[in-house]
């Protein structure tokens, strides 16, 4: 990974203070407090319509109407040096159905590396792409003819050509059997062991046993922000899910939504 110097040492790969988002007359995020620790994975869970997918459009630039501060890899949100710098896969593959799925990357890969001096790098570095998501036999099949959860993989392998160091990846595994989830996961975990962060959002609370860090959201607030063995060992459960569940009863209880656990 590059090394910027605008990026300190030790510094998170996202950093969030009084983040808030409002649609309409409502708001979706309120207020939020949270960092993202660099070369980990940090899982976003929580019911679907919480708010994960804005805070993930919040994080890669793209999500209108938002205050407070919001530091990605060293700059403001959605700074143009980050194109490069952070890779983002949404929850609808984002891919040309009517392309093979080496011809959707070999677009992307000129875009992001143009020129015919780096037909030879783009090449490897689409092949490397392909073979990382475990596509490499269906190459030369259109996009159109793959499942939901192959052109999700495609999507993820978009958004790997450009070595991103952040990865902002939204329900990457919804829908997909568990071999497959096992097989993203496994990847997730060498792409961290490699240096890069990633932000997983999902809905399912048996993943949040294969992350780093985990914040846990409801209704567009943080319940808790910490480390699975802690979040369990703080409310005495035995899964993420009965912690998640502890919490959403005691913030009722006390009208106290966030509880930091280290």
């Amino acid at each position: 990974m590059m090394n910027y110097a605008s990026d300190p040492p030790g510094a998170p790969a996202v950093q969030a203070a009084g983040l808030t988002v409002v649609r309409g007359p409502r708001t979706v995020l309120h207020a939020l407090d949270f960092t993202v620790p660099r070369g980990q994975i940090t899982g976003l869970l929580g019911p679907s319509g919480c708010g994960k997918s804005t805070l993930m459009r919040a994080v890669v630039g793209t999500q209108a109407k938002v205050t407070g501060t919001l530091q990605v890899l060293g700059h403001p949100a959605g700074h143009s040096t980050l194109r490069t710098r952070v890779g983002y896969v949404t929850q609808a593959p984002s891919v040309y159905d009517d392309l093979t799925v080496r011809q959707n990357l070999d677009y992307f890969a000129a875009i992001l590396d143009p020129g015919r001096a780096a037909a030879e790098r783009r090449h490897e570095t689409v092949t490397r792409a392909i073979a990382d998501v475990d596509l490499t036999t269906h190459a030369d099949t259109l996009a159109g003819n793959l499942s939901g959860g192959q052109r999700g993989r495609v999507s993820l392998a978009v958004a790997l050509l450009g070595h991103p160091e952040l990865l902002v990846l939204d329900e990457p595994t919804v829908g997909l059997d568990p071999v497959l989830r096992r097989d993203l996961w496994n990847l997730f975990h060498e792409l961290a062991t490699r240096g890069a962060t990633l932000l997983v959002s999902s809905h399912v609370m048996d993943e949040a046993e294969r992350c780093h860090r985990l914040l846990l959201m409801r209704e567009g607030e943080i319940l808790a922000d910490g480390t699975p063995d802690a979040l369990r060992s703080r409310t005495g459960a035995d899964t993420v899910e009965a912690a998640f569940l502890h919490l959403v009863d005691e913030a009722a209880a006390t009208g106290h939504p966030k509880e930091t656990a280290r």
